[in-house]
């Protein structure tokens, strides 16, 4: 018996279908800090969450 696709798949292929990006999105790095990708924040290699506006990685919930 085969399983339906999840809801995540689902959303997923539609958005790449039309040129999103669905992949997860982590830190970005600037020299050897840790840079969050929504404000620019700059972090200790450390750091599980942006001390500026709150972004935590996805899967990291």
């Amino acid at each position: 018996m085969a399983t339906a696709p999840s809801t995540d798949e689902v959303i997923d292929e539609f958005l790449s279908q039309r040129g999103h990006e669905t992949e997860a999105v982590g830190w970005d790095e600037n020299y050897n800090k840790k840079q969050c990708p929504d404000c620019g924040g700059l972090h200790e290699p450390t750091a599980n969450e942006c001390s500026v506006c709150g972004w935590i990685p996805a899967g990291s919930r």
